[in-house]
């Protein structure tokens, strides 16, 4: 992670990369989300059922299979205020990753920290999710989640440390 702060052209300050990097993920994150919760709105009166059994046609899937039949069992607890709640649901965590990219873009110390905690608190999910159906993608976004908040961590601390080195040399005032 070297070389990770870039120069900004002709103002003297500098970015880091990765801050950057991090808070345009969480934009797109959000973008996809708002796509997403948009998606639920517009099957809110529609027969859910029957628009799985279309896709599942469209994509040459058995009718049949014990899978689709899975599916469409789960579809029919899908009532409108449910659905609704859903479409909520979505939308603030959309509003979150808004927040944390923004934040993070603009390389504000409340989104890091925010972003830890956030980060942090869906770890142990992500690794029950793994122990329950393991599959590598899930490993790869766990993973890649991990690096992301040990990379925050560590600016913080660092962060941290250059504040307490400036507070420890600067004389006392009254």
């Amino acid at each position: 992670m070297a070389n990770q702060r870039t120069q900004r052209s002709g103002t003297g300050q500098s970015h880091d990369r990765w801050l950057v990097i991090i808070g345009t993920f969480k934009i797109l994150e959000g973008v996809l989300f708002v796509l997403l919760a948009f998606g639920v709105i517009r099957l809110l009166h529609r027969d859910i059922a029957d628009v799985l059994l279309r896709a599942v046609m469209a994509i040459r899937l058995d009718p049949e299979s014990r899978f689709v039949n899975f599916l469409l069992e789960k579809v029919q607890l899908l009532t409108p205020p449910k659905m609704r709640l859903i479409s909520a649901g979505i939308f603030l965590k959309a509003g979150l990753d808004f927040v944390e990219g923004i934040g993070l873009v603009l390389e504000k110390t409340w989104a890091e920290w925010l972003t830890i905690g956030i980060t942090a608190s869906f770890l142990p999910w992500e690794i029950f999710e793994i122990i329950r159906h393991f599959t590598w993608v899930k490993v790869a976004v766990s993973i890649i989640n991990v690096l992301v908040l040990l990379y925050l961590v560590w600016v913080q601390q660092k962060r941290l440390r250059a504040h307490h080195s400036q507070t420890a040399g600067a004389p006392a005032t009254r």
